[in-house]
């Protein structure tokens, strides 16, 4: 999966390297993604609480964002943890349905998150699919912070006034509105949150659609900002495990089956974002990518893309080496440089 970046399962007997008859390994991938000990509980959860502590001590925030992705029939719902501007996969669910998840679902997918969490300081995000009172409220009564974004057409009752739609309040452009004593629908029993409203100021000429709305229990606005622009980072793994990484989208696997697919792809993903910022932190990454673009002000490449790519190069060494050793021979003026690409290497296969 890290060299040729695929999960088709036809794909994957054709590269494995076993010899025996491709039906056969064919046959020994399909009964290995049903083998009942592979499962999240026993495998992923220890891996995970454990990588987790690495990377964020106790006691730390830890912010959880909640979304679904969808493709074909297959549809995914997951809680990750957000790390670096992208995201560690913790749980997931296949919903066996199309369209939008319920409160149940949602809260049946964050509940094993939390107690795996509980030493943290967790905060829940999620996008307007999970914007229900009915799960904010859960959230509360377990005592976890969330920033869940509204729809504009929500009715809500601002401390002292009436209720109104969100796109009343009036927010523009480069505003930011902040409430601590808001009922949310007209829905009783649910007691009041707090209301952080934002819209990004216009730049260059530009600027967003629309402002964000967000529910929430945290008591500062620009604490609410901060937390919620973290979501990007599940886009972006959502982004890594299909197009941008191990097209995942392209497996025509059952659901039992693409579940443990996705649990192999969570560890590999997770691998190869560590090896990719303990390259970028030995200053290796320079060998895998380039670092600058005169047209970008951000930097070109994650640690997921240098760790999977980083190992990539290192197979094509060995693969070439007899090859690469004799053209290094030809250019001896350039050996000292040669030699510290070596050593590069060497560094990368290490943090592998």
């Amino acid at each position: 999966m890290q060299v040729h970046k695929q999960v088709k399962i036809e794909r994957l007997a054709a590269l494995f390297p076993v010899p025996i008859l491709y039906e056969s390994r064919r046959r020994h991938l399909q009964r290995f993604l049903v083998l009942p000990n592979l499962s999240l509980p026993l495998i992923w959860f220890p891996l995970i609480k454990y990588i987790l502590r690495t990377q964020i001590p106790y006691s730390s925030r830890v912010i959880l964002a909640v979304d679904r992705t969808q493709w074909d029939s297959n549809n995914l719902l997951m809680v990750a943890a957000i790390w670096k501007k992208r995201a560690f996969p913790v749980y997931w669910q296949f919903l066996d349905k199309a369209g939008s998840s319920n409160t149940s679902e949602q809260i049946a997918v964050i509940r094993p998150v939390l107690k795996l969490l509980s030493r943290y300081e967790v905060v829940v995000i999620g996008d307007r699919e999970f914007r229900s009172v009915e799960l904010a409220y859960w959230l509360k009564t377990k005592k976890v912070f969330f920033a869940l974004r509204l729809k504009k057409d929500t009715y809500v009752r601002p401390s002292g006034g009436n209720y109104k739609r969100l796109s009343d309040l009036g927010l523009a452009p480069g505003m930011k509105l902040f409430d601590s004593e808001v009922n949310y629908t007209k829905k009783k029993g649910f007691g009041t949150f707090c209301l952080a409203a934002y819209w990004k100021r216009k730049y260059r000429g530009s600027s967003e659609k629309e402002g964000w709305y967000i529910l929430t229990n945290l008591n500062a606005i620009d604490d609410v900002i901060q937390v919620y622009k973290a979501r990007s980072g599940i886009e972006a793994l959502f982004k890594d495990c299909k197009t941008g990484g191990y097209n995942l989208e392209g497996t025509k696997a059952s659901t039992e089956r693409l579940n443990r697919l996705v649990l192999l792809i969570a560890m590999a993903y997770t691998l190869s974002s560590l090896k990719g910022n303990t390259t970028r932190c030995s200053n290796q990454e320079k060998y895998v990518c380039r670092l600058k673009e005169v047209t970008r002000s951000q930097r070109r490449h994650s640690n997921f893309w240098i760790g999977l790519y980083g190992l990539t190069w290192i197979i094509g060494w060995d693969f070439c080496r007899a090859i690469v050793e004799k053209i290094m021979g030809i250019n001896r003026s350039k050996l000292p440089y040669f030699q510290q690409g070596l050593k590069a290497m060497r560094l990368i296969s290490i943090f592998a």
